[in-house]
């Protein structure tokens, strides 16, 4: 398949998701303002420890790395292959953590919560493994404040943020899309979580596509690493 067709069934794939999840949106808000009228509402309300809400918290944090990253790289190259994927990314993460955001308050849950784990929401979803250590998609780490701690599952830390942004050319390139490919395998590991344990049926839909076009990306991104003389890390 050539890296055209990739891109474009990524972008039309994009394109329906977003259009199913504005679809749902007025269900979406309907439950919000209608949570408390009965019984039937209070049990489709997502509650605070459900995988739907903790889905929702870490993914905003996970997709907002995702939005930097791609905007660090644009200044730091002038590939327009790879400018174009960056704006892609950060388009696409930017509107679906805006959405994400948008449910946790409709619901009237806490875009935060400070004592609990990030990605502890899926140790009660299929499969079970919430935590673990490394990049490239393994389960994700435990939150931590040093430069070597990923927050959690295929996020960069915070040293590889900032040497990213000292990268130029194609040594930006490389590593960007390296990144890019860890960051996208553990978000597809998160997402694939919220597809097995979420109730909201519009969320569910949300995470089944972003599963299927950051794989769709983890593709292209190889091969982009691959024309550069790189390979993926993990």
């Amino acid at each position: 398949m050539s890296r055209a067709l990739v891109r474009t069934i990524g972008l039309a794939a994009g394109a329906v998701l977003l259009a199913l999840v504005f679809a749902g949106w007025a269900a979406v808000t309907a439950l919000g303002r209608d949570g408390g009228a009965g019984s039937g509402g209070a049990a489709a309300t997502p509650s605070d420890t459900s995988a739907d809400a903790g889905f929702a918290r870490d993914m905003a944090v996970h997709h907002q790395q995702a939005v930097e990253m791609s905007f660090i790289v644009r200044d730091r190259t002038q590939d327009e292959e790879v400018r174009r994927l960056a704006y892609d990314i950060a388009n696409t993460q930017a509107n679906q953590r805006g959405m994400m955001l948008g449910w946790l308050d409709l619901w009237g849950l806490p875009k935060t919560v400070a004592d609990r784990e990030p990605m502890s929401w899926m140790e009660h979803g299929k499969g079970g493994a919430a935590h673990g250590g490394g990049h490239g998609g393994s389960a994700g780490a435990s939150a931590g404040s040093g430069d070597d701690q990923p927050i959690m599952a295929g996020m960069a830390t915070r040293a590889e943020m900032k040497r990213l942004g000292t990268l130029s050319g194609k040594e930006a390139e490389v590593f960007f899309l390296q990144l890019m490919i860890d960051h996208h395998v553990g978000g597809v590991h998160m997402a694939q979580g919220c597809v097995d344990a979420c109730a909201v049926p519009v969320q569910k839909a949300l995470a089944q596509g972003m599963v299927d076009v950051q794989e769709s990306e983890i593709g292209l991104m190889t091969d982009m690493l691959r024309e550069r003389g790189a390979k993926p890390r993990g």
